[in-house]
């Protein structure tokens, strides 16, 4: 059966790192037996120069008819003047919002040959393996009233943090469900001693624990959580969480794996297509260079065959094979080492889909003598 992806490469280094993923996805179909259909739409800055609105319709109807959206980049100084509606960022936003993409999902996981490129000891991230689960959809990035306004003779702003009881069940039963089939611990992660919001939050999660006897749940404040996360993080499991405290909270976690550059995310709805993006921004002073890490695109595609397509073995061959390049000594210009082997974006993503091809024929072999 046919999987429709949209490709919304965005602005910056995205459309290089976009390139990337679909060059490995094109060689998951030839090498089990799948047919992917890419099409290509603008959005963000890309979308601003073309069409003068950051979420043209046509993309937004091309992601509502497609099974999948891999996503790049949006942003840049080119559009620092653009209003506040009309800014790149707010096509993403718009996205999110309209296609119901509730739950964000970003792995964080060190691999063992870049254990020494955290800033933290090796002894400290070696073997992190956790999972962030933030809320996507609400909070104060969507809250209303959001806005300046006069008061006499003062100027005021107001952001409103706002949820409804529903939106917070379902993110935490997604962060349950996903501790379920790992470690079996969730984290989570509130500032319940000051808002309402997180006390209310903190309640709904005990109500969900109760329905997940076999997960085990922890309550603990962001503050100390963003601590923890350099003094313990192999202590986490599944970390869920509001959409700022997770917007802030996987950006700082993002460091302990090395790079940016090696973060995917998964924004899921719940029924219809999901989108799949790396957490780095589109770092438009590299763009065009060759020397984008191409990896955490990569990564982003494989969950998209994860948990768009339940293709579980695909998924652990496309990460399997940028496992083991790294292992090798490959590596990119952001995690380059004296004495290393750094390649280029597009040298990089050819050595992964080398790997990947090689590996899925000898799989194929040993199968036809097992």
């Amino acid at each position: 059966m046919m999987k429709r992806i949209a490709v919304l490469p965005g602005d910056g280094i995205g459309q290089e790192v976009t390139k990337s993923a679909v060059h490995v996805l094109k060689a998951v179909g030839r090498e089990f037996g799948h047919d992917f259909h890419f099409s290509y739409a603008p959005v963000g800055g890309a979308a601003i120069d073309k069409e003068n609105d950051p979420l043209p319709e046509a993309t937004l109807r091309l992601c509502r008819s497609s099974d999948a959206i891999l996503f790049g980049s949006v942003g840049g100084p080119k559009w620092d003047g653009v209003p506040r509606e009309q800014r790149p960022e707010k096509g993403l936003l718009t996205l999110r919002k309209t296609l119901g993409l509730y739950a964000n999902l970003r792995p964080v996981k060190v691999f063992s040959g870049l254990a020494g490129q955290s800033s933290l000891k090796p002894e400290v991230v070696s073997g992190v393996d956790f999972v962030i689960v933030r809320e996507l959809t609400g909070g104060l990035y969507f809250g209303k009233p959001s806005e300046r306004r006069r008061n006499g003779n003062d100027e005021e702003v107001v952001d409103t943090l706002h949820y409804h009881r529903k939106e917070i069940e379902r993110i935490l039963e997604k962060a349950f469900e996903t501790a379920a089939q790992r470690k079996g611990k969730v984290t989570s992660v509130d500032k319940a001693n000051v808002l309402e919001s997180s006390r209310m939050w903190r309640e709904v999660a005990e109500e969900t624990a109760k329905r997940h006897p076999e997960v085990t749940l922890e309550h603990m404040l962001v503050d100390r959580a963003a601590m923890e996360l350099i003094h313990n993080p192999k202590s986490f499991d599944v970390i869920v969480t509001e959409n700022m405290f997770g917007d802030i909270l996987s950006d700082e976690a993002s460091m302990l794996t090395g790079s940016l550059g090696l973060l995917p995310s998964a924004s899921l709805s719940e029924n219809g297509p999901g989108l799949f993006e790396p957490v780095h921004g589109s770092a438009p002073e590299i763009a065009g260079q060759n020397v984008a890490n191409p990896m955490a695109s990569i990564l982003s595609a494989a969950m998209m065959l994860r948990y768009s397509f339940g293709f579980e073995k695909e998924a652990q061959a496309v990460e399997k094979a940028i496992t083991d390049v790294i292992d090798s000594g490959h590596r990119t210009s952001d995690l380059a080492v004296r004495g290393g082997r750094t390649l280029g974006t597009k040298q990089m993503t050819e050595a992964i889909t080398s790997v990947l091809e090689e590996d899925t024929t000898t799989a194929g072999i040993m199968s036809a003598y097992a």
